[in-house]
């Protein structure tokens, strides 16, 4: 396998591209994007245990020397594909926190994108087939579950340091807020996705109504103290 991988990564040093130049190995952004799309589809129908490369390289319609002129082998794949999606994602929630609107409003936002995404088939898949093969592949855990320098903590993390330090919330434990919040906006509903005892992700209706009440839980808890309570009319102008 080896010998067959390295054969045809030699042959495939470099490519045509469309316009008739040529492309280092490896470097074709649209077929880098054609084969994760493919994996995808597969992972997300099979499984990761399951799932073959064959069947990746039906699926993207490439032969399987050029997914290796690209890819290791298929937990390189499987991982770069959760790497890219959780990257999108995390660009995605922190447009949310851009400072320009009401506490309240900004961490709605982010809530409805995080709890969306998180019930979505696609993440489950995604961590039922890791969980799968922990036991023997504690490797493949341990990378899809490592921090990324920015993740949806640290972006939720640093939108309240910054409004910690304008005393519009009162915070001793910022990190810890944030792994609160995120809990609450998916409180009852992600364990059960996890399991299938939920086997489709909530509605856009149900989900608002679990963020709804994370925001107020929230705000409530994390509102600067003034001796008394802020009544609920206040709380939307935060």
């Amino acid at each position: 396998m080896n010998e067959a991988k390295n054969t045809a990564k030699a042959e495939s040093a470099t490519r045509d591209d469309a316009c008739g130049g040529r492309r280092v190995a490896g470097a074709d952004p649209a077929k880098r994007e054609q084969i994760l799309a493919g994996a995808k589809t597969v992972f997300m129908r099979l499984g990761f245990d399951a799932a073959s490369m064959n069947d990746i390289t039906r699926e993207a319609g490439v032969s399987k020397g050029t997914i290796y002129v690209y890819f290791d082998n298929k937990e390189d794949l499987f991982c770069r594909l959760i790497e890219e999606e959780r990257t999108r994602f995390v660009r995605n929630v922190k447009d949310t926190l851009n400072d320009s609107a009401p506490i309240a409003d900004m961490l709605t936002g982010f809530g409805i994108r995080f709890a969306t995404h998180v019930c979505s088939e696609s993440t489950i898949c995604a961590m039922r087939s890791v969980l799968s093969v922990q036991a023997r592949m504690p490797h493949l855990t341990k990378r899809f579950f490592s921090a990324t320098p920015e993740n949806v903590y640290t972006v939720l993390k640093a939108f309240l340091d910054r409004h910690v330090a304008a005393e519009r919330l009162e915070i001793e434990d910022t990190d810890l807020a944030a792994r609160q919040f995120i809990d609450l906006c998916t409180a009852g509903v992600f364990k059960r996705r996890l399991f299938n005892d939920l086997p489709a992700a909530p509605d856009a209706a149900e989900i608002a109504r679990m963020v709804a009440s994370a925001v107020r839980l929230f705000i409530l808890g994390y509102a600067p103290a003034s001796g008394v309570r802020p009544k609920e009319p206040a709380l939307a102008e935060l």
